[in-house]
């Protein structure tokens, strides 16, 4: 078990920890599942989660990348990103372009490379690795888009054809701020925005999560409070009048 998903969790004895649930119902990492299905820790985390920072964004390789714990393959994402946005922001380069000469200059290092190790005593080039995907591997992925496909349209659904104003307001500014956000930057900044605070914020927030758990709950309870008055005042008195109407 990692050490970060370690401090998240409290230790309640090994023998509440071997009984009734199965390693495989919930991710790949059967200690870790034995421990926060049974130890649910006592402190208010984010958006009420109750398992580790590295479950919650997936596991795997991606959480180790984007939490900072394979530390070589996030500097050396950080630094590709941050050298084609300087290439093409910066200095004007086409994306396209540099994606193509990129392959091009790639492609030609590689050619030489091989025919010179042929003829001289030069290191042979890496082979390609050969990737076999299994039987029904695409299966999985497949029914996964299929459930958060029909997830997204029902929520949809509820948002413009419901009555629960909360949610049409969250939508209303979500779409709001992606507005503002495209009519700031182009795509490849975005992108690349995205990309830095992909590579930060969860990160930063895994090392401070006990401070900003804290405040992020006082701040939601206010927002819940002035929710409650701006409904009492306004929208109550706006639905009472359409109804009378």
């Amino acid at each position: 078990m990692d050490i970060a998903d370690c401090d998240f969790l409290s230790d309640k004895g090994d023998s509440d920890v071997d009984n009734d649930i199965p390693d495989d119902e919930y991710s790949s990492d059967p200690e870790i599942n034995k421990y926060y299905v049974h130890c649910i820790t006592c402190r208010n985390r984010l958006f009420g989660r109750q398992r580790p920072l590295h479950l919650v964004i997936g596991g795997g390789l991606a959480a180790d990348v984007i939490l900072w714990r394979n530390k070589e393959t996030s500097a050396c994402v950080l630094a590709g990103a941050t050298v084609v946005w300087l290439l093409t922001e910066w200095i004007g380069y086409q994306f396209f372009t540099l994606f193509c000469n990129t392959l091009l200059i790639t492609f030609t290092l590689l050619f030489l490379w091989s025919n010179l190790a042929t003829y001289t005593n030069f290191v042979l080039p890496p082979q390609l690795p050969n990737i076999t995907l299994p039987e029904g591997s695409l299966v999985g992925p497949a029914l996964l888009l299929r459930c958060e496909y029909h997830r997204a349209l029902r929520t949809f659904n509820k948002v413009i054809f419901g009555a629960d104003f909360k949610r049409f307001l969250k939508m209303v500014g979500a779409l709001w701020i992606l507005s503002i956000c495209g009519s700031r930057f182009n795509f490849l900044t975005l992108f690349y925005l995205v990309t830095v605070i992909l590579l930060t914020v969860p990160m930063l927030y895994e090392n401070f999560e006990d401070n900003v758990d804290s405040f992020a709950e006082k701040a939601l309870l206010e927002i819940r409070n002035k929710y409650a008055q701006l409904d009492q005042s306004v929208f109550q008195k706006l639905k009472n009048g359409i109804n009378n109407c």
